[in-house]
């Protein structure tokens, strides 16, 4: 049985296709997934305009972010039933042996492939996942919100885990995409005082991300950061998707404040750090997310405590990807979710 499937078939621009795939073979820890929605990620588009900076084994079905029910389970698999709604981590293949796999930080392992760029993806109707990826969904929340919980967990792991912030902290998030309004979301969960900041064509995002509570700022974020006692925010959280941001992230951050860092960008940085040295600043970097995250993202989403509804821009069949990646490619939705066919 062949399905559709958007596909990422070479490293040069513009090389994403719908391609015929055979039904996965599933192996004895594996389960076979219907998928019901999946996300469209920013690596997504990065890895259709070929401005990504992580390895793709090409050919490769795109996809990471994704839910829908169980119709085959491999003979190792228990604790699980055909029929089970679920939503599957991104961890595709990981080295049992790892020490950093022993820990719980499988995330991190190097030997690490993921599902859209190291094998293949959701953007079809079958999926192979490890059943140890697997998350249960409640009957009471819908798969295109569900489908969400990863970006929501790469939000939890950058503000909750890796950032410290307490209630009453003045936090900028720099980016007004995905991550940047689930992170904005998550630093107000945590009682902070937040700050969204994009650029004059973010202006629609920025719009929307509004229904959220934060402030929101076009260009120099600068007054707001200092308007209690002139020093700075306590936290910077850089969610663009460039390198240079983390320039105006330390002339934002106050001294001895923390710079969380989440957005790619491959670019060469070609400024001096010294403000990172004379303000005695950290600088966190953050990456995925692990079973515990995704246990509290799914509890959040929910009890409706966090609301992703307002970033569903549109649903749109896999056939319809093309559209789909263009919406949210120049800004006019902030999250495409696909619905295979």
């Amino acid at each position: 049985m062949k399905s559709a499937a958007v596909v990422n078939f070479s490293s040069k621009q513009g090389s994403v296709e719908i391609r015929e795939i055979e039904k996965p073979i599933i192996g004895e820890s594996d389960v076979l997934l219907e998928v019901a929605n999946v996300g469209v990620c920013g690596s997504d588009l990065h890895q259709w305009t070929s401005d990504h900076s992580w390895h793709v084994n090409y050919p490769v079905v795109l996809g990471h972010e994704f839910g829908g029910r169980i119709i085959e389970l491999g003979k190792n698999v228990t604790n699980w039933k055909e029929g089970d709604r679920v939503v599957s981590e991104t961890a595709a293949q990981i080295n049992e042996a790892s020490p950093l796999n022993r820990q719980g930080l499988y995330n991190l392992d190097p030997d690490r492939k993921g599902f859209g760029y190291g094998v293949n993806g959701a953007m079809t109707k079958y999926v192979k996942v490890p059943a140890r990826c697997l998350h249960h969904v409640p009957d009471s929340l819908p798969f295109e919100q569900a489908c969400l919980t990863e970006p929501c967990s790469v939000a939890y792991n950058a503000v909750v885990m890796n950032s410290n912030i307490r209630p009453g902290d003045r936090v900028v998030v720099l980016g007004p995409g995905t991550i940047g309004i689930l992170c904005a979301a998550m630093a107000q969960l945590c009682g902070a005082d937040v700050a969204l900041v994009g650029l004059e064509s973010d202006k629609g995002r920025l719009e929307t991300a509004k229904s959220y509570g934060f402030t929101t700022i076009i260009g120099d974020a600068k007054p707001w950061a200092t308007e209690y006692d002139g020093l700075g925010a306590d936290c910077v959280i850089d969610a663009a998707g460039i390198s240079q941001t983390l320039k105006i992230a330390l002339d934002l951050v106050r001294p001895k404040g923390q710079i969380t860092k989440v957005g790619w960008g491959p670019q060469p940085l070609n400024f001096s750090i010294d403000a990172l040295v004379q303000k005695n600043v950290t600088l966190q970097g953050s990456f995925s997310h692990n079973w515990p995250i995704w246990e509290k993202v799914l509890a959040l989403l929910t009890s409706e405590k966090l609301d992703v509804k307002p970033i569903i821009g549109g649903v749109w069949e896999t056939t319809d990807w093309h559209e789909a990646f263009e919406q949210m490619h120049s800004g006019k939705v902030i999250k495409s979710v696909l619905k295979p066919v």
